[in-house]
């Protein structure tokens, strides 16, 4: 779903993480080393077996240990049951023996998650599924063996939820492509791929290498465990809530069945979590393979597509992971940042800096800062030196005409301004307009005054500044 795609990329470059909710994954690719597996090849469409034993090894305390430091180092909310990351580590030290026997014998039953709701661009809302702490570090423990596992079998056009892979990676990809000829593109959308990935058909797959049945039936009952939604249990009868550990695994081994019919094809192709671009030399293939791969999926992984978002299209016209692309004069398609994405980065300024928030200039400056470094770190690929000049330009005047506003007494006003410079006959003639807000901040009283300079001292970051730092 294309709305998803700005914020998981985001956080994942901009956090360290993998996905904004409080999903536990190691984005260093450091795993729990799985000596106790036993991996032989196979013929199935996954290049791996892996035999009995499997649960012992999720189960070691170094690996739970290790699950435990990651939920931690990642907070996030607490889960039905109300226990709160903070006392993970105590709940385990009195519990575990416990948790781990019944876990064993086949006995343990995962709690229902919590459902979450947070907005979206579009003003809809996007549901998670928070798990228990508890269940957090058992998932975490899973996901961290079966990473080594499955990492192997994952195609190289795969970038999302995956160790040292990452949202620019991807892009730069599709460029590569874009620059050998394949420019038409299939840009494919799921619809809420999320939640409604097929629990048989997702069980199939995992069952061609995980041949430990204990395994198998965990991450089933994960699957089952049902949602609190205002305090009634709703079942989970499909899907990988967005929410959990286990959920960008499972989500990438399942649309890796569709990595591989597309490597099957010849196709070239990007994939980032449910968001995929397939290209092509011509609009005809394009049309084409937009019709079969439609079938595929909705008929072999039984995911929806959405006819009305997916559609063929020119590199220059899509929009990727918040990315857009352009042709330069010498022919070469480069990046830039998506116009959509421009217009969100303003909307949140605009949003940072209404002029009647009641938060004082240094606070102001410090979330500016935050967002500001976060959205550039994530587009520093892009080409936006026009953009943020234009953006530094629009935003410096926002803050001079909060400064403005505050000093909204006639004598307030004339004592600050003369404090930046100005002499008394001129700063009494300056404290006394009668123009708007938004007007004086563009005027020449403020420019002088609360030079870019001056705003800088106060802690305001210059967009393209930081920009031009980062990419030296």
């Amino acid at each position: 779903m294309k709305d998803t795609q700005d914020k998981i990329g985001y956080c994942q470059l901009s956090l360290g993480l993998l996905y904004e909710d409080s999903t536990e994954y190691d984005n260093s690719g450091e795993v729990y080393p799985t000596s106790k597996q036993e991996i032989s090849h196979t013929k199935n469409t996954n290049r791996f077996v892996v035999h009995e034993k499997l649960l012992e090894t999720i189960m070691e305390d170094a690996n739970i240990e290790k699950a435990i430091q990651r939920v931690m180092s990642n907070k996030g909310s607490g889960g039905v049951d109300k226990m709160q990351v903070a006392e993970v580590r105590t709940h385990f030290a009195q519990h575990w023996s416990y948790l781990k026997k019944l876990i064993m014998e086949g006995h343990y039953s995962p709690q229902a998650v919590k459902r979450v709701e947070i907005p979206k661009d579009n003003g809809k809302k996007r549901e998670l599924g928070i798990p228990t702490v508890t269940d957090r570090v058992i998932q975490q423990a899973i996901v961290q063996v079966l990473t080594p596992i499955f990492e192997p079998q994952f195609s190289d056009n795969s970038y999302g939820f995956r160790p040292r892979r990452n949202a620019h990676q991807a892009v730069r990809k599709v460029v590569e492509y874009a620059n050998e000829g394949y420019r038409y593109t299939v840009d494919l959308d799921l619809e809420k791929y999320f939640d409604t990935v097929n629990h048989s058909r997702l069980i199939q797959i995992l069952s061609q290498t995980i041949k430990d049945g204990r395994v198998i039936s965990l991450i089933h009952k994960y699957l089952n465990a049902g949602v609190i939604v205002k305090h009634k249990f709703e079942e989970t009868t499909k899907g990988v809530p967005q929410g959990g550990p286990l959920s960008p695994l499972l989500s990438n081994i399942y649309l890796n069945e569709f990595d591989k019919e597309m490597e099957r094809r010849g196709n070239r192709f990007v994939r980032y979590a449910d968001d995929c671009v397939i290209l092509f030399k011509s609009k005809r293939s394009a049309m084409r393979v937009k019709e079969t791969v439609t079938r595929y999926l909705e008929e072999k992984l039984f995911v929806k597509v959405n006819q009305e978002k997916t559609k063929v299209a020119y590199i220059t016209d899509i929009k990727f992971l918040g990315f857009g692309f352009y042709i330069e004069k010498s022919g070469n398609v480069r990046i830039t940042v998506h116009k959509k994405s421009k217009e969100k980065m303003k909307k949140r300024i605009k949003e940072i800096t209404k002029r009647n928030r009641p938060i004082s200039s240094k606070e102001l400056a410090k979330e500016l800062k935050e967002y500001i470094t976060g959205w550039v770190n994530y587009y520093r690929i892009a080409n936006m030196s026009k953009h943020l000049r234009e953006i530094d330009s629009w935003m410096r005047r926002r803050i001079r005409m909060i400064y403005w506003k505050r000093w909204k007494l006639v004598r307030t006003r004339y004592r600050n301004l003369q404090k930046l410079g100005i002499n008394k006959s001129k700063a009494w003639e300056w404290a006394n307009t009668r123009k708007s807000y938004w007007h004086i901040a563009n005027s020449f009283i403020l420019k002088r005054t609360l030079t870019n300079e001056v705003l800088k001292i106060y802690g305001f970051i210059s967009a393209l500044d930081y920009y031009n730092s980062i990419n030296l």
